[in-house]
């Protein structure tokens, strides 16, 4: 659905709805950059697995403003321009007020909001020099609804939506188009222990009696497909949107 011969930068592409973004992508013939948090061999890894032998393998620190700069600066070099980019990088954890520490607290808000702005930061000034480009952040339904014992994840998740709304506005005179997609349960290797435990089966079972379609959790090619519509001409329109894709979830009880 992309057009062939788009470049794009996948922070968080080295696994779960990042990865399969990347595939998809590399499957439509863009030249796919893979960012991957903490090793460069894992980024190179799933490069060397995509489709067109064109991907490209990339390392940085999302918390890191500077080593975000200097990694986006480097793609930009060898990708020859960044048309897209896809903001998947991402914790989850669970935070209860009175028993979260600092440390977990500033990790979620570093990675989740932080990290999101910092890419954007550094690439929205080359895609406002040619005039055109593509931007989707990764939310959550959580970002939508409530999640007891997940405040700060629910805040950071909100963060990205409203954040991708006052973008949109920001960028689209530049030729940019910003959206946003919000997984509902998406079957990753994050939440493989929760989806394979058998005393978590009552837990899984009652999450499958309030999803209308009855997939209690999505593929991450499903995403992926998502994705791949809103960095096409298809989407031209479309700016400051925020995707709900949760299997009906966040519809009502």
């Amino acid at each position: 659905m992309a057009i062939p011969g788009k470049t794009a930068l996948i922070v968080g592409g080295s696994q779960g709805i990042g990865e399969a973004i990347a595939r998809r992508l590399a499957d439509d013939g863009v030249i796919v950059g893979i960012v991957a948090s903490s090793s460069l061999d894992k980024a190179k890894s799933v490069a060397a697995r995509l489709p067109g032998g064109h991907a490209l393998a990339f390392t940085a620190d999302v918390r890191d403003t500077a080593a975000v700069a200097a990694m986006v600066a480097e793609a930009d070099k060898a990708l020859g321009g960044i048309d897209i980019l896809v903001n998947s990088a991402g914790v989850f954890y669970p935070t209860p007020a009175g028993d979260t520490e600092h440390a977990a607290f500033d990790r979620m808000i570093d990675i989740n909001i932080k990290g999101t702005w910092y890419a954007i930061d550094a690439v929205a000034p080359l895609m406002k020099a040619r005039r055109r480009g593509w931007i989707v952040n990764i939310a959550s339904v959580a970002g939508s609804m409530g999640l007891g014992g997940y405040s700060v994840y629910c805040a950071t998740k909100a963060a990205i939506v409203m954040m991708t709304r006052a973008l949109a506005i920001e960028l689209a005179p530049h030729g940019i188009g910003v959206n946003c997609l919000s997984p509902g349960n998406t079957a990753t290797p994050m939440n493989l222990d929760v989806r394979t435990k058998p005393d978590l089966k009552p837990f899984l079972d009652a999450m499958t009696a309030r999803t209308p379609s009855g997939v209690t959790y999505s593929s991450a090619e499903d995403m992926a497909n998502i994705v791949a519509f809103l960095v096409s001409d298809a989407a031209r329109a479309i700016h400051g949107a925020n995707i709900l894709a949760d299997e009906g979830f966040s519809a009502g009880l």
